[in-house]
């Protein structure tokens, strides 16, 4: 188990991002996110991490049933601020944020004091439980000046108070993620698709920096949002359509993997992990059958022979660790 920061909240680390059991995409049913949760909780995962933004909520409301029946001691469970949810008229669906249910609610940006506190309180609501080990801001790109002057605050007073264990920001970009790390006191930073195969620029700064300062680092998005889990002409990267220059590259990574007897997912998974920075690896998962995959990849040895290949032939840089 790796501690987050100077906080006592501990991962292991591989966790489970419920971000496909809130529809992500393509419809999940309600037995299927609970299986899902359920092959987690058997190979040995405690760390599990949702938000109101994962299905307008579907994501909390399915993890926290999929939970309740166990010691809420056992496991580290984070959700995130910043987006709270209101009524609306449902007439349409959510796939233009990416997410396949009824719009029945929507988003309203509040990185505010009050809309922290507000969403919280919803957060666990929807999960049915009295309390969340990690908070973090999400996605603040367009609204740092209230996100850092106002919601920062206010989770460090959540924090202060013991409501939560340990506090930060999660985000697909490393250049904010630094000045959190820089200006602030979070315990623990969630960095989305910037540390993996296809894109490393969260080694310039924001893994020195947190090393450095004793802030743990949670890496998101290690398949690209599935470009490095099964590269083909519809994989996605970053949530929308692959592009081609991108889809040869993994196809290239996924045949260097081969030739030293291993799958490319094993090879994302472990390259995330190697960082001295990097308390956990998240695996999105929307089935049993992905869950397990997961657990048996991110065990898969991979041989030195595979990453000197690839600095060799340059598809890694040569000062990244593995």
């Amino acid at each position: 188990m790796n501690r987050l920061g100077r906080s006592g909240v501990e991962v292991g680390p591989l966790g489970f991002g419920a971000a496909g059991i809130g529809n992500l995409f393509t419809p999940v049913s309600d037995e299927q996110a609970h299986q899902a949760v359920a092959a987690a909780w058997q190979r040995g995962i405690r760390y599990f991490d949702t938000a109101p933004h994962y299905g307008l909520g579907l994501s909390e409301r399915r993890l926290g049933a999929a939970l309740r029946d166990h010691d809420r001691a056992a496991y580290t469970l984070s959700t995130k601020v910043g987006r709270r949810l209101e009524p609306a008229d449902g007439t349409s669906d959510d796939l233009a944020n990416g997410f396949a249910v009824p719009a029945a609610l929507r988003r309203v940006w509040d990185f505010s004091a009050d809309g922290v506190r507000r969403s919280l309180e919803a957060s666990l609501d929807r999960l049915g439980l009295d309390r969340v080990d990690v908070v973090y801001l999400h996605d603040p790109d367009d609204h740092a000046e209230q996100a850092f002057r106002e919601g920062y605050p206010a989770l460090e007073k959540l924090r202060s108070e013991g409501v939560v264990g340990a506090i930060g920001a999660g985000m697909n970009q490393a250049g904010m993620l630094t000045r959190f790390v820089r200006e602030t006191d979070v315990d623990v930073v969630l960095c989305a698709g910037r540390y993996t195969l296809l894109d490393q620029s969260a080694a310039a700064e924001l893994l020195p920096e947190a090393l450095a300062r004793g802030v743990s680092v949670v890496i998101g998005g290690a398949f690209n949002s599935g470009l490095l889990a099964d590269p083909a002409p519809d994989a996605t990267y970053d949530y929308t359509r692959a592009p081609g220059q991108l889809l040869d590259r993994a196809l290239r990574l996924r045949t260097v993997a081969g030739r030293h007897g291993i799958g490319l997912r094993a090879a994302a998974l472990a390259f995330c992990s190697a960082h001295r920075a990097v308390a956990c690896v998240l695996a999105g998962a929307r089935s049993a059958a992905e869950v397990h995959d997961s657990a048996e990849q991110f065990a898969t040895p991979v041989p030195d022979a595979f990453w000197q290949e690839l600095r060799d032939t340059g598809l890694l840089p040569p000062e990244e660790p593995s």
